[in-house]
Formats: structure tokens, sequence, C-alpha cells
């Protein structure tokens, strides 16, 4: 596809290895899955009228905290300002937490703080590097997997991502073989009570396409398995959406969601992401794929937009909320 094609819903051009690579997918075992009704908070009740209650009511509203600059606002202030904008649930950095804890702050006292605002971990971002050739750097990855999972356990969470961290250059990943690492943070994740989520990243030389993500997934043999998708990412590493329609919604628990502009894949980048609805993919036409496949999962908006940043970090919450759900009601 050209770079600058925007990607239609409709005649998707499967090759034979997508086409094999998704159905191993289809084939593989049942996934763990989420069903979560959403907290009562008076901003959702203000907002009833505007859009469906039974589509609203059927997902979580997440915010990803590098949407609003997480790495310069304190965790504490981070939790505040979800609470007020009216997110159901959080998807924090690790490095923010261990900011908060290297300042004094207890992982009890941070999870009472997250509980009072009403809110949930449903997902957190680390890059641990599990899925390297290199065996000792490998075992080290695990290692930090399962010192960061316990950390997210401890406030609450229950999902950490999976992304290709440490394989983003490079040669190509034996697909197999990143199958069965995956399978060794999947039985980490099972003995810490937190499940890692495997990423696409669109940048990355590795797991840059849903199909790829697909296999490995399917093929680590495991109950646990799962992926987590990205608008963006989704764009950037050239997978055709439609290829969405091939996963059930039960193997998603978490949907990063965004929007870009009219940028090739070989220019655009992470901070080129804008609100769902106000770039050039048809997140309405995604939603509506994902959640009709089974998904009454969490919507997490993941933005890394400067200009964002240089705003009230309580207007960007909003906007991003509403934007969510404008999406979510044009279904």
């Amino acid at each position: 596809m050209n770079p600058t094609d925007k990607q239609p819903l409709s005649e998707p051009r499967l090759s034979r290895r997508k086409f094999n690579q998704a159905s191993v997918a289809l084939a593989s075992g049942a996934i763990l899955g989420t069903s979560a009704a959403t907290t009562a908070l008076s901003t959702r009740d203000a907002q009833a009228s505007v859009f469906p209650v039974s589509r609203t009511n059927q997902v979580k509203f997440c915010l990803n905290t590098s949407t609003i600059h997480g790495e310069v606002i304190p965790i504490v202030e981070q939790i505040a300002i979800a609470q007020k904008a009216g997110y159901n649930a959080m998807e924090p950095w690790l490095r923010d937490i261990d900011k908060y804890t290297s300042q004094g702050g207890t992982l009890s006292d941070l999870r009472k703080r997250i509980a009072d605002a009403g809110l949930t971990i449903e997902s957190s971002i680390a890059f641990a590097n599990w899925i390297v050739d290199d065996e000792s750097a490998r075992n080290k990855g695990l290692e930090q997997a399962r010192k960061e999972m316990d950390i997210v356990t401890s406030i609450g969470g229950v999902r950490i991502a999976a992304p290709p961290a440490g394989a983003t250059d490079g040669p190509p990943l034996n697909l197999d073989r990143a199958a069965e690492r995956y399978h060794a943070l999947l039985e980490v994740g099972k003995s810490a009570g937190c499940v890692p989520q495997l990423e696409v990243w669109g940048f990355s030389k590795n797991l840059s396409k849903l199909s790829e993500v697909l296999y490995v997934a399917a093929a680590a043999q495991h109950p646990d398995a799962c992926v987590l998708p990205d608008i963006y990412h989704l764009y950037k590493g050239g997978s055709e959406f439609f290829d969405l329609s091939l996963l059930s919604g039960k193997r998603i628990h978490v949907f990063h969601m965004n929007d870009y502009p009219d940028i090739p894949r070989d220019k655009i980048n992470d901070a080129d992401r804008v609100y769902p609805g106000d770039g050039i993919a048809p997140v309405s036409k995604i939603l509506k794929m994902v959640m009709d496949s089974g998904f009454d999962g969490v919507l997490s908006l993941e933005l890394f937009n400067r200009t964002y940043w240089q705003q009230d970090p309580n207007l960007v919450a909003s906007k991003g909320l509403e934007h969510m759900k404008r999406a979510l009601a044009a279904i």
C-alpha cells in the first residue's frame, strides 16, 4: 500500500502469509477477558444525555498518562486529573511510580489514592527486554518484568504492556522463538497476577504488524495470551485495519486510542498523534469492528502531542475523553 493511502475498511488485501498467521491466531485457545462495569462519576452523569448509555457503559475509558505529559506531572496529580475529567481508569508509566516511591511515597498509599478517586489500573507501561535474542539480557528482562508486575499489582493493577522493547532494530526475530519468549513472560505474569499484553509497535523492525503479533500470541500456546492494538501503530507499521476483524474482541483487554493527520507512514511519528476523530483514521469504524467481535474492555487514550503537553492537562484529559465518547457514539 502506498504510504499516503488512508486504509479503507473494505476490500482488504490479504497475503497468503498474513492469512495463514491470522488463521493460527483464530484457532488458538480461549483468552482471559475483561468485562468491568463503569464507575458512576458526576462528569459522566452530566454527559449521559449526549452519549448513548448502551455504548459508553459497554467499555471503560482510561487515561494513558503520556497524554498529559506524565513524565513532568507527579502521579498523584495524574490521579486527580483523571478523576476530575471523568475517566474510569488510568494507564500509568512505571517510571512515574518509581519517581513517586523514590521521593518517599509508598505503593500502599498510592493504591489507596487510586481507589479513593474511583479509578482502576487497567494497564501500565514498561519496557523490559523479554523478547531479545541474547539469553543473558532476556533473563534480566524477565526479572525486570517480574519486579514491574509486582509493583503494578501492589497498586491494584492487573495488566502491563509487553512491546518488543530491545528488539526494535537489528535482524528480524524468529517468530516461533518470539512466541516461546512470550510464553515465558506470560508464565511470569501468571505467578505475579498481572497479564502482559503483546503490543504492536509500528516503528519497530519486529512485531510492527498485527499479523506478526497475532502469530506470536497464538503460537505462545498460553491461555492468557492477548494483544494490545493501537490505531497509530497499526497505521505506522502498515497493517490493514480490516485485519482486526480476524481477531476476537475477547483477545483485546485494552485498545490504545488516538488518531493521526495525513502524513505518510515513513514520515509520521508519535508526536503527530491527535485526538480520536481529529485525524484521518476511520476511528468509529474501527471501534464498531472490534466491538462487534466481542470487545467490552478498555479504551485507553495514548497521545504524545507536544502541543497538547503545553496546554492545561485538565483540558487535554477532558477533551480526549469527549473525543473517545463521540467516536463511540458515531457507531
